[in-house]
Formats: C-alpha cells, sequence, structure tokens
C-alpha cells in the first residue's frame, strides 16, 4: 500500500512534468519577460524615452536587439555578409525626420513704419518691435526677409467657401496680413469654424490669398503669457512663408490705440473685413531648427504560406514618453522623470511577447507579421504617419493593424477595444474570442509559462465537459484530467469589454485607418499617474497584461487562419482616447469607457481648476455647468460652452452621495 500511495503522487507529478514538456513556456506570455521589459524602459536610465533624445534611442537600441535575439528579420536595410552587432542592429531602424529643438536666431527683426503724406513727410515714424518681448515667430514659421509698403486687417483670417465666410475678400496681394488670434465663434471648440480656425489653417489661407507674411495678435496683452510665444515646432512642415505673433499692447500701439484696436475687432465680428492700414512693414524672420535621430524599430516574421505570405498583419506600439516633462505633461513642474511604465513600456513588453510567442508555437502565421515599435508617437503620431507614407511592406498588402497602447493597468477585467467599426468581421470576432471556453482554455494553456498552477487533478477518470486532458490513456480516455473551471477566476474570466468603433483616436493606428487598413486598439484606460512622473513600473498589472497580450494573440491568429482579409468599413465617428483640443482647462483625467450614470473620473491634475474645486479620482461627474452628465459626450459639450475665468458648478456622486462644488476653469495654454 506505501508504495501505491507514493506511486501516485509520483505519476501525478510525472505527468504535469510531460503535460509541461509538451507546453514549454514560449507557448504563452510570460509575466516575468514582459515585468523585465517594462523595468528596463521605464528605467531611470532611460530618462522618459522623449523622442530624438539618446534614451529613446537607447530604448529604440534595446528593442532592436530583442527582435534580432528572437529571430525577426531586419526590415529596413539588406543585410551584407558581416556586420558588427551594432551595425546589425540598425538595420532594424527606420529613421524619419524629428525637429527636437527651435530656437531663435541672430537676424530676427521687425520694424512697422507708419506712412507720412505728400503735404506732412515729418509724421513718418517707425517702430522696432523687440523679439520675443513685443513679438515671436512661430515655430513653423519659414526664415525669410519681407518689406512690404503695405499692411492689411483681414478679420480672424478664415477663408472657408463651404461656410460662405471669407476673410479675404479684398485681396491681400503683396501685403503682410495681420489677423486677431480665435474665431467669431469665440472659445467654443464646436463651432462651425473651429477647424477654419486653426492656425495653420490660417496662415494656408493668407498664403493662398496672396499676402506675402502673416502677424496674429495676441489675445494676451503681455507676449509671455501667450502659448504662442514658447518657440516651438510640431513636425508637421514649415509653413512656407512668415508667421509671426505680436502682444495685444504692440497691436494697440499699431492700431491707433485701445479704441483702435476695439474698432478693428468689432469690424472682424461685423465681417467689415480686409481694410488696409496705411503701414510699412520690414521683417526678418531667422528661426533655427535643430534635428536630432530618431527611428521606429521594425522587424518581420516571413508567413509560412507561400501566396499569403505576401499579404502582411502590422502589430505596433510606441517605444516614446515625455522625457523630464514639458509639453503633454500634467505634472504641475517641469525636471522630473516621466517613466512611462504604463504609457507605453506596457505596450512594447507586449508587443515583444508576441514576437516571442508567434515565431515560436506551430503552426507559423500564414502571413508576415511586421512588427514595429513606433517612436513620436506623443509627439503627434510621427512615427507611424511616417510609416504608412515609406511602408517596409505596401499598405494595400497590409489586412490589419494591431495597436497597443497602456495595456498594463488592468483592472476588473475591464478592457477597451477600439477600432471595432473599421471592419465588418471585427465586433463578432472579439466577442467571439471573449466568450468563457475560449477563455479559460487559453488560461489553462498559459498556467506553464504564469508559474502559477491550480489544477484538480482526477485520475483514471472521465473528463468532465470543463476538463483539460493532461495524459491520454491508450484506450483514448483521459487518465489524469485537469478542471480547467477550478482556475482561478481572474485567469480563466472574460474580459469586460468596452467596444469602440472609432478607428481615429489617440494613438497610432489612426494612421493605419486614415490610409483605409482597419484597426484594432487595445488598452486598460487612462489613470491618475497619466502622463506624470509616477507612471512607474510597480505599478503595473503584469498578470493582467499577460492575459492581454494572450487575447490579442487569439485574435490575430483569428484573422490569419482566414484566407479571406478583413472588410474595411467607415466606422461611426466617436470621441475617444487622451487629448482635447478645448480652449478652457479643467486638469481633469476622464475615464472614456461607456457609461449611462455620469463620467468617471480617472485622475485630476496636482494644482489644476479640478483640484482646488475638490474633485478626485474616482469622482463621477453628473452634472457640469448646468448640464446633466450621462456619458462622454454630455461631458464634451459641456467643457466646449464653458469659458475661462468663469464660476460653475459641478456635482458629483462620491461614496455614494451627491457632491457640489465651485470650478473656475482656466485658459488653456
Amino acid at each position: 500500500m506505501r508504495r501505491k500511495i507514493f506511486f501516485v503522487p509520483a505519476m501525478i507529478a510525472l505527468a504535469f512534468a510531460f503535460a509541461f514538456s509538451q507546453q514549454p513556456n514560449t507557448s504563452a506570455p510570460s509575466v516575468d519577460h514582459i515585468r523585465q521589459v517594462i523595468s528596463y524602459l521605464a528605467s531611470d536610465a532611460l530618462e522618459g524615452r522623449r523622442t530624438g533624445t539618446p534614451g529613446a534611442n537607447e530604448a529604440a537600441n534595446y528593442i532592436a536587439g530583442e527582435f534580432s535575439r528572437l529571430g525577426l528579420r531586419a526590415a529596413v536595410q539588406p543585410a551584407p555578409p558581416t556586420r558588427t552587432r551594432v551595425e546589425s542592429l540598425t538595420r532594424y531602424l527606420q529613421p524619419f525626420p524629428y525637429v527636437a529643438h527651435v530656437e531663435l536666431g541672430k537676424n530676427n527683426a521687425l520694424t512697422i513704419t507708419t506712412k507720412g503724406v505728400l503735404d506732412a513727410p515729418q509724421m513718418r515714424s517707425s517702430q522696432t518691435l523687440r523679439v520675443g518681448t513685443d513679438w515671436m515667430p512661430l515655430g513653423f514659421s519659414s526664415n525669410a526677409k519681407i518689406e512690404s509698403d503695405a499692411l492689411i486687417f483681414a478679420g480672424y483670417g478664415i477663408s472657408a467657401s463651404e461656410l460662405k465666410y471669407d476673410d479675404y475678400a479684398v485681396s491681400p496681394r503683396d501685403r503682410v496680413a495681420i489677423i486677431l488670434e480665435g474665431t467669431p465663434d469665440g472659445d467654443n471648440p464646436h463651432g462651425q469654424f473651429a477647424r477654419a480656425g486653426e492656425l495653420r489653417f490660417k496662415a494656408a489661407a493668407a498664403r493662398a490669398a496672396g499676402a506675402r507674411a502673416l502677424i496674429l495678435i495676441s489675445s494676451e496683452d503681455e507676449l509671455n503669457a501667450d502659448r504662442l510665444s514658447r518657440l516651438s515646432y510640431d513636425n508637421a512642415g514649415e509653413a512656407g512663408w512668415p508667421v509671426v505673433v505680436i502682444s495685444r499692447r504692440v497691436a494697440a500701439t499699431l492700431l491707433g490705440g485701445a479704441e483702435g484696436l476695439s474698432a478693428f475687432e468689432k469690424s472682424a465680428k461685423d465681417r467689415t473685413r480686409s481694410l488696409p492700414i496705411p503701414k510699412e512693414v520690414s521683417l526678418t524672420v531667422d528661426v533655427i531648427r535643430r534635428e536630432s535621430p530618431s527611428f521606429n524599430v521594425v522587424g518581420i516574421l516571413r508567413g509560412s504560406d507561400p501566396i499569403l505570405s505576401e499579404e502582411a498583419i502590422v502589430i505596433g506600439a510606441h517605444y516614446d514618453h515625455l522625457g523630464r516633462g514639458g509639453e503633454g505633461s500634467l505634472a504641475p513642474r517641469e525636471g522630473e522623470i516621466h517613466h512611462g511604465a504604463d504609457d507605453n513600456a506596457s505596450g512594447v513588453a507586449g508587443l515583444i511577447e508576441l514576437v516571442r510567442v508567434l515565431s515560436t508555437q506551430k503552426p507559423k502565421p500564414r502571413r508576415t507579421i511586421v512588427f514595429i515599435a513606433f517612436s513620436g508617437e506623443e509627439e503627434g503620431l510621427l512615427g507611424s504617419d511616417y510609416y504608412v507614407n515609406h511602408s517596409i511592406i505596401p499598405l494595400a498588402k497590409t489586412v490589419a493593424m494591431i495597436n497597443m497602447d497602456m495595456i498594463g493597468r488592468l483592472q476588473d477585467s475591464k478592457l477597451i477595444v477600439g477600432g471595432v467599426g473599421t471592419a465588418s468581421d471585427w465586433r463578432s470576432m472579439i466577442q467571439n474570442e471573449n466568450t468563457v471556453e475560449k477563455m479559460q482554455a487559453a488560461a489553462a494553456k498559459n498556467l506553464s509559462a504564469s508559474g502559477s498552477p491550480n489544477y484538480q487533478v482526477t485520475l483514471n477518470g472521465q473528463a468532465s465537459p470543463a476538463g483539460f486532458p493532461i495524459v491520454i490513456g491508450a484506450n483514448g480516455q483521459p487518465v489524469v484530467t485537469a478542471e480547467i473551471s477550478k482556475l482561478p477566476l481572474s485567469l480563466g474570466a472574460p474580459f469586460t469589454l468596452t467596444l469602440n468603433e472609432d478607428g481615429f483616436g489617440p494613438s497610432d493606428h489612426s494612421s493605419f485607418y486614415s490610409k483605409q487598413v482597419p484597426v484594432l486598439f487595445f488598452w486598460t484606460g487612462t489613470h491618475d499617474d497619466y502622463h506624470k512622473p509616477s507612471d512607474t513600473a510597480d505599478k503595473i498589472n503584469y498578470e493582467g497584461e499577460a492575459r492581454i497580450v494572450s487575447f490579442v494573440e487569439r485574435v490575430v491568429r483569428d484573422i490569419d487562419k482566414s484566407d479571406k482579409r478583413p472588410t474595411y468599413t467607415v466606422a461611426k465617428s466617436e470621441p475617444q482616447g487622451r487629448s482635447a483640443g478645448f480652449r478652457v482647462y479643467l486638469g481633469t483625467i476622464p475615464n472614456y469607457a461607456d457609461s449611462t450614470d455620469g463620467l468617471k473620473l480617472d485622475g485630476v491634475r496636482d494644482d489644476s481648476p479640478a483640484a482646488k474645486a475638490g474633485l478626485k479620482a474616482g469622482d463621477r461627474v453628473v452634472k457640469l455647468a448646468g448640464r446633466d452628465v450621462k456619458n462622454v459626450y454630455d461631458y464634451t459639450y459641456a467643457l466646449g460652452e464653458m469659458k475661462a475665468g468663469q464660476e460653475y458648478e459641478v456635482e458629483v456622486m462620491r461614496d455614494g452621495q451627491r457632491l457640489t462644488m465651485k470650478i473656475k476653469p482656466e485658459a488653456r495654454k
């Protein structure tokens, strides 16, 4: 009997060893591997990975090294017979142009001269303005020297034929146009002029109308109070001609004092536009743009099917973040390292794990898989925009793009999937992969990699419907069975999904959707550490991320198993993601998941209007500025009607109580 007692555990142990030998660690996402990648990318050593910095380029080399180690083919440059390791890694790097820094040159000058009249030439006078104090060239202004004997006031500088509105009814040809900041709708981000009133479009309209240069009158009396005074560049290309901003105070001195400026503003609102002004302009713009090496990291897993391998599935994640703060940061001050563990070291770790899993599992994918770690995402999707215009595999052959951005903070199994409206196949595919059976089967497979087996073993018994056979006898019946139904709920349960239709959003999948490629976007939502130094590796839910990566892997295999490529569709537009174009600022970090009982706040920025009002993470906004808030749409509409400096009531639900607070929005800088 004692021999039998010892033999049974030994046999079970042997069965587990045999089972696990059939399921090596390469078969599933590894929590330890994910932790290792995130810990390095989010470390102080990389200093926040701001695009164009040494830290970002170190991250690119690290990712290239992982791609090489896992056997991906270098996508960018052909491999010569011999190379050093460093030279070999550069073959994975796709460089793209990036201006990291803009500074004033030595030759900036602006002089405006009031013309004299024939019988009183002594009335002629000149005013030389001080760069940086009275005026500033904009970061996207082209360098040039302009001499013009005419200045023309052109209202708000808007030309929109579809709205039957044109501030250039009188041609500004060969003159310097001077215009007001803003639009006839004021600060309303939902107004009819919101798009045409963007500064880039104003500059393009003036240039198309024939003006020689554009002077923008700031809404601020002192220039240093206007965000436009901060010399910066959006990496969207130069204007092609000079564009500068002057303070409201200086504009008043040029246009006949405060009363004169008010008269011009009234003429803009009354649409009495294109007024000539007896001024001569001498303008020299000298802006120096410093480029910095910046790269996408691209590796290819060649498909196994001789025909379908000509098609590609792109899987992507961005590796850049915010460096030491500044533009894009929600921290109260600059200088601290923004670690970006969730945003988006988590996505890169998922990307590398998918490389490992898809390159080692059998069968191999039939289609070619293109793995891309993008840079420049935080600066405006620069890397992905460059890739779709310089793709390694033609976009016409790209059947889908899968994007992972911020997948490291899974809570209560809540997962957001965007882009489900971009292909007619997506919704049913996602829902099918999220069934109890699929999730439990995946959990059972993944246990060998997780190091956390929790089996109930049946010896020499019939497998239950939920059973996972470990050893099959000669008669075809299970000898040892693991009961998957006994797996930890967190491993085997489906996700609670929020499915968003839109293919546009605040991450790199947007670049592909704009080129009519079906996309899917996986993320776990924002949180109180978003875009702050406190987004650190110790706050990642590593087991949760492994579940998400496994889910993405199954979706990729679903796409790959069909001979038919996903059918592209135009998705319903929905607000989502992490950016806003509002002219007022509250400092809230909304949760963009679907809701019907108010808008939940994932966080509140330190020292913001929301923080001063007493709002906290976890609050659910139910009323704002007199408008009921049921969801994110109600919230954005109310926000669009608010004005800076005016006090409003905000009502929130907190711990079952309805609280009313006072909030005073600030102007967005």
